[in-house]
């Protein structure tokens, strides 16, 4: 008879504590929700952010359509139309080889959004980690790893990047990894500096208490907690890898011709500036609207992800 009134007394108590957690998981869903949908609100309201992201995307649609919006491909030489300048056959004009500069625009946006996007792949990969362990263990292991780092701030982004080059060689993907190596600091930097001040949070202190390993905390309670920086600075990091990339194909020391990177057309263009102008105007202000939409969409994100920001 006990048994089974144990059993019976049991039965609503387990009932219950799923109710409860049931319950519990519920309102944290809703507070996700209304934390995401505020984070929304807070970018939609910087006009900056929102006609940056609309640029980009106008940008990345043009690049990645851009077989359908010209008739012309990248690489076709045509003698006849050698420095043609901007009008209804070549909309932004043709370059010394009669090749149309419009259709190279476009089709250069897709290396130079390439270039931007996994440098900074290749530099929060590495930041990111070296960050959270250097934040989360400390001790020697903090010390040699941020050693590291320090001897890379030592050097210019740019002119760390070089050296990379001509260690592992010219080439895209070279050049790529090269400029996400230089960005690799600013990302542990900042990660460290997160985790730092999120370990000593009570939600760390708890998972701690309740017996997590140190490297389960570190990856399911602290890596979360600091995404928010994290996802701004690789917005602002994809513009400026793609500045760098620019800079060190215009030295020749990435892609190579003929292909439409727009730093090498700005190469292609600069003896011939005060004859063809249309041959480095055009990649040099892709180039700017490129970066300066991106820092809009990374200043946005910084606001939606500050609390203390108020929606106007």
């Amino acid at each position: 008879m006990s048994a089974s009134r144990g059993e019976s007394n049991g039965a609503p108590a387990t009932a219950a504590a799923m109710a409860e957690g049931l319950r519990a998981a519920g309102h944290e869903s809703s507070r996700m929700r209304s934390r995401g949908r505020l984070m929304v609100r807070r970018f939609a309201a910087n006009r900056g952010a929102v006609a940056g992201a609309v640029v980009l995307l106008i940008l990345i649609l043009a690049a990645l359509f851009a077989p359908y919006l010209t008739t012309y491909r990248y690489d076709r030489i045509s003698p006849l139309r050698a420095y043609a300048p901007p009008g209804r056959d070549n909309l932004f004009g043709a370059d010394r080889f009669g090749r149309d500069v419009f259709a190279r625009v476009l089709y250069g946006g897709r290396i130079s959004l390439q270039v931007g996007l996994i440098a900074t792949a290749v530099g929060a990969g590495i930041g990111v980690p070296v960050g959270l362990v250097a934040g989360t263990v400390g001790g020697k292991v903090e010390d040699l790893l941020m050693r590291i780092v320090d001897i890379m701030l030592a050097f210019p982004g740019l002119l760390l990047a070089i050296g990379i080059v001509a260690v592992l060689g010219t080439g895209l993907t070279n050049l790529m990894i090269a400029v996400g190596i230089g960005s690799v600091p600013g990302f542990a930097r900042l990660v460290r500096g997160s985790v730092l001040s999120a370990r000593e949070n009570e939600y760390v202190l708890a998972a701690r208490a309740i017996g997590c390993r140190e490297w389960t905390t570190m990856w399911r309670h602290i890596l979360p907690n600091v995404m928010a920086p994290i996802i701004v600075l690789a917005t602002l990091s994809v513009a400026n890898a793609i500045l760098s990339g620019s800079t060190l194909n215009f030295l020749g020391m990435g892609a190579k011709p003929p292909s439409p990177e727009w730093g090498i057309m700005l190469a292609d263009g600069r003896d011939t500036l005060a004859r063809a102008w249309w041959m480095s105007v055009f990649p040099g202000l892709a180039i700017m609207i490129t970066t300066l939409s991106i820092n809009f969409i990374g200043d946005g994100l910084r606001q939606a992800f500050d609390p203390r920001m108020k929606i106007q």
